[in-house]
């Protein structure tokens, strides 16, 4: 593989991990970035730690995903009853709070060790 090539693929990932640290805020960078992480994904000749990362990326993208729907499916119970009317409803959004705050961490923590062991050079497993 050409040096060129190698340095386009890795201005691609770490351009994928900005997205990632963006999709903490919002949903659009999730879209983005996981588009992204399958493009860099595809490169013929890709370098195995380059793949392993945009794999890694993906993987944890879904993930990420998977967590924030279940913790949005918490919320549901405020639109039917007033807030504090019920003492389950309360109960429900507490839990929706704590498992977004999971998701959250989860993603951040991913992301760390990511760039980490981009900046190493490594691959991510």
């Amino acid at each position: 593989m050409g040096q060129e090539q190698q340095k386009k693929q890795e201005k691609l990932v770490l351009v994928t991990y900005l997205f990632m640290l963006l999709s903490i805020f919002t949903i659009i960078p999730v879209v983005i970035t996981y588009w992204l992480a399958v493009k860099a994904s595809y490169f013929p000749d890709t370098e195995v730690w380059l793949n392993s990362h945009a794999f890694w990326i993906a993987r944890n993208l879904l993930i990420f995903l998977c967590i924030a729907v279940f913790s949005a499916l918490w919320f549901i119970p405020l639109a039917f009853f007033m807030w504090d009317q019920y003492i389950w409803v309360t109960a429900c959004t507490i839990a929706g709070v704590v498992f977004a705050l999971i998701a959250w961490l989860y993603l951040v923590n991913t992301w760390l060790k990511g760039i980490m062991r981009f900046f190493k050079r490594k691959p991510v497993y």
